[in-house]
């Protein structure tokens, strides 16, 4: 059965011992392989939520659109990902962004009832979808929260206190400046800007993709604004 390592990394069957058990377990339940072009789109935002899929090869972005008509990236997903987990059920079970390939990307689809039977017949299944699923309700809860800041800085100083959690003073940015604008939904001069700005005013001291904290106190009061 083909992709069977592939799917072995998901964290969706991160309980399943063996391939040969993965392999015995898939053989209970329907499932297909879909196959998607560099730019396809494998779900509008609004479409009803089906299947379940979990992404084998390639990558997608999520993407929505704000009352202005720009385009904000949600997030990249790269494999063994699945996509939209936490709408699958639920009564409102719709793609709550657009979900685009951005290479040839291969993926699984497991129909609803599929899932289902998964979780009666295998108890490590069931407790790794609730997890995934809340994980993505954690993360949905934070994108939320950052795009609620209407200012660039905040978002910037939401961005880097996120990074910096345990409050080492230093961030490594693992994003381009142009990943990071599309995050942001700005322009790429507007943020390196904004960056230069809290660099000279001495908030942060930036040098290539380390970062470092030194007022934090003043990246906090952006947090409000």
């Amino acid at each position: 059965m083909i992709y069977i390592s592939a799917l072995m990394q998901s964290p969706l069957f991160s309980g399943i011992e063996s391939e040969e058990e993965l392999k015995n377990l898939l053989g209970t339940v329907h499932y297909q392989v879909k196959k998607y072009d560099e730019g396809e789109v494998i779900a509008f935002s609004g479409d009803e939520c089906k299947s379940l899929q979990v992404l084998i090869e390639g990558s997608v972005r999520g993407e929505m659109m704000d009352l202005n008509g720009k385009v904000l990236k949600i997030e990249d997903i790269v494999p063994p990902r699945p996509l939209a987990i936490a709408f699958l059920f639920g009564n409102n079970n719709r793609y709550p962004v657009t979900v685009t390939a951005n290479e040839p990307t291969v993926n699984l689809l497991f129909p609803k009832q599929s899932v289902i039977d998964l979780m009666q017949k295998n108890a490590s299944f069931l407790t790794s979808f609730m997890n995934a699923v809340s994980n993505r309700a954690q993360f949905i809860s934070g994108k939320l929260k950052f795009l609620s800041f209407q200012s660039l800085r905040g978002k910037i100083a939401h961005f880097l206190l996120e990074l910096d959690r345990h409050e080492k003073g230093v961030v490594t940015l693992t994003k381009t400046q142009e990943e990071l604008a599309e995050l942001f939904g700005v322009a790429r001069p507007s943020l390196s800007r904004a960056l230069r700005e809290l660099h000279n005013e001495g908030t942060i001291k930036a040098e290539g993709k380390s970062i470092q904290i030194i007022k934090r106190v003043v990246l906090k009061e952006y947090l409000g604004k």
